[in-house]
């Protein structure tokens, strides 16, 4: 749901995050209401909510805790990593995951029922944040280094996000393709397409995310389209589907990419 209305220069653009639909709403209507609040966008899970903030431009969050799939605390963790992230209001039924949720960098924390007085006030504190300038911090938007805990038997390992070839959607969990073979994690891949998409990685279908530095090309198999994967370490040359949606961007990324930036160098 989106509000399509007028509204003042500098209003804040916001996302309301609820699975419940009537809590959904009311935070909706009652976002609608304060002055300082413009674009309004609803999403129902997680999901949904990583797509809205792909394609629009938003200052701020009011997110649900507990929802199926990657709860709250998850979003709000992939918000943080953003290079400009929005800023986090939690508002829920549960008390005792504040400490949490201000260690996550949000700017207030509001219990349901919600009372207009304090939404007013968390409205005032996103107004006042982004009135002063953050510090500039000269860092990468994606880190090369980054890892990812992979347990098995008991024993934790590290994988390198630089050793994945290429990821595959199980369910709520997401297989990392490697060159030494695959591993099962608890990630959604949603999750992990938008902390990698600075890093090289594109989602070329629902079910599969891939390493741009691997690419060879892209081939047409009927009405389909298919990319090409070149063998790395232990790891066969591999072919994965390619919707029609995402053929455009992925040759965008391919001809005009900064290549360089993908293996970290």
């Amino acid at each position: 749901m989106t509000r399509t209305t007028e509204y003042a220069a500098g209003a804040l653009r916001v996302l309301a995050v609820d699975d419940e639909k009537p809590a959904l709403d009311e935070l909706v209507y009652l976002l609608r209401a304060q002055p300082g609040v413009g674009e309004i966008h609803g999403a129902a899970d997680a999901t949904t909510a990583l797509r809205v903030l792909r394609a629009h431009a938003i200052d701020a969050v009011f997110l649900d805790v507990n929802m199926p799939g990657l709860d709250g605390m998850e979003l709000a963790g992939i918000l943080s990593e953003f290079a400009s992230p929005p800023a986090v209001v939690f508002v829920t039924a549960h008390d005792d995951r504040a400490v949490a949720a201000f260690d996550l960098g949000a700017v207030d924390y509001l219990l349901k029922p919600l009372r207009e007085a304090r939404l007013a006030e968390a409205v005032r504190r996103i107004v006042a944040a982004r009135s002063t300038p953050a510090p500039v911090v000269d860092e990468p938007r994606a880190d090369p280094s980054e890892v990812i805990p992979v347990e098995l038997g008991g024993v934790t390992t590290l994988v390198p996000r630089s050793s994945v070839s290429w990821v595959e959607a199980d369910g709520d969990y997401a297989r990392l393709h490697t060159s030494g073979g695959s591993h099962l994690v608890r990630i959604p891949l949603s999750a992990l397409e938008s902390r990698w998409q600075d890093a090289g990685f594109l989602r070329v279908h629902r079910s599969y995310l891939v390493a741009l530095r691997l690419v060879t090309g892209l081939r047409t198999v009927g009405t389909a389209t298919v990319v090409c994967l070149r063998a790395e370490g232990n790891a066969g040359a591999v072919e994965l589907p390619v919707s029609r949606r995402q053929v455009r961007e992925l040759k965008q990324r391919l001809v005009h990419g900064p290549r360089q930036q993908w293996t970290g160098q």
